[in-house]
């Protein structure tokens, strides 16, 4: 009779322990509305993964905290976004690393061209110590990074001809991203780059302001540029990440538990959104080409010529970031690649 009682008292105790504990992380979680502005529509990959983020953030909190996804870049361009979150007038986004440039140099280690080889890659080392320091740079600036989401390899659109060797480049007047590597890249390159925000893209390229753009195929799609694009030339000529950033001002005021929260949701929804993509990646060329874009692919030997054209733009990116991390980087590739 003692034992069982001992046993029952012994289970109210821990009982009571844990309704304690949960009570106290239940009172660390506050009732919060979450802005996480994103600049694709609402059926791209983007707009999907931030569902899933949405809905990641609203279980793991117990339903108190509350994500609003806002697409289709109503907030505002990334750079307008990332100004937001820096005031502390905006939560959240999720936005490319090239137009963070310009707040955190470091940042431009992922606009270096032919950086990666494949998605395992880019994976490794953005998952890794190296895109963990690169990241950690931003909070110097007002911003908290808490993971990389892919947007992908990027790939030449445009209306004058098929780019099929670096000759085909000159004189296409091509909007690039607001972002020094960009422009100087396809400058050495030989095209007009015109450094545009991507809300303004379609218009400009229905309008003829400029020729083509770059960008991989998933959002080739999601944007229509297929309506006002004939020419589609597969480069892969930088692997370009998104990354989801928040406010530093608005994250020191949150508790640990709320923070544990939105990071374990962005790193779920870091999953989803890269099987998403690449699942997605190969049905939105083929689509694509059903819809009447002539594509072709640039050859091993011509994507050769472009790199070695880039030496300098490698070398400055180098000099910009700092050689340490530049060096850190190579090696880093280097050993993913076997030392060869």
């Amino acid at each position: 009779m003692q034992t069982v009682l001992r046993r029952t008292a012994l289970a109210t105790v821990a009982a009571l322990a844990l309704g304690a504990a949960a009570g106290a992380w239940a009172q660390d979680i506050k009732p919060r509305l979450i802005r996480f502005g994103y600049g694709l529509n609402e059926q791209s990959n983007q707009g999907r993964a931030a569902k899933v983020f949405a809905d990641a953030v609203e279980k793991g909190s117990g339903g108190k905290m509350k994500v609003r996804a806002i697409g289709a870049a109503a907030l505002g361009p990334d750079t307008q976004m990332q100004q937001a979150l820096i005031g502390g007038a905006q939560e959240m986004m999720v936005g490319s690393t090239a137009t963070l440039v310009g707040i955190t140099k470091e940042m431009a280690l992922w606009d270096t061209p032919f950086l990666f080889n494949n998605v395992k890659e880019a994976d490794a080392v953005l998952d890794g110590p190296i895109g963990q320091k690169v990241m950690d740079k931003l909070a110097e600036k007002g911003l908290v990074g808490l993971v990389y989401w892919e947007n992908g390899f990027r790939n030449l659109t445009n209306n004058k001809r098929a780019v099929a060797k670096v000759e085909d480049m000159e004189g296409i007047k091509l909007r690039v991203m607001q972002n020094e590597v960009f422009l100087n890249t396809f400058k050495t390159l030989g095209a007009n780059a015109i450094p545009l925000p991507f809300s303004e893209l379609f218009s400009a390229l229905e309008t003829k302001t400029v020729d083509g753009q770059e960008n991989p195929f998933n959002t080739i799609l999601s944007s229509k540029f297929y309506e006002v694009q004939k020419y589609l030339s597969v480069t892969n000529h930088v692997y370009s990440p998104w990354i989801v950033t928040v406010s530093k001002k608005w994250w020191d005021g949150l508790s640990k538990e709320e923070q544990k929260v939105l990071l374990d949701a962005a790193r779920a929804s870091r999953e989803f959104e890269r099987k998403d993509t690449r699942d997605e990646a190969a049905k939105a060329l083929a689509d694509l080409k059903g819809r009447g874009m002539q594509v072709n692919e640039l050859s091993p030997a011509e994507a050769a010529r472009m790199r070695a054209k880039l030496g300098a733009i490698n070398t400055g990116i180098a000099a910009n970031i700092g050689q340490p991390l530049w060096d850190e980087t190579q090696a880093e590739l280097a050993r993913l690649r076997g030392g060869k």
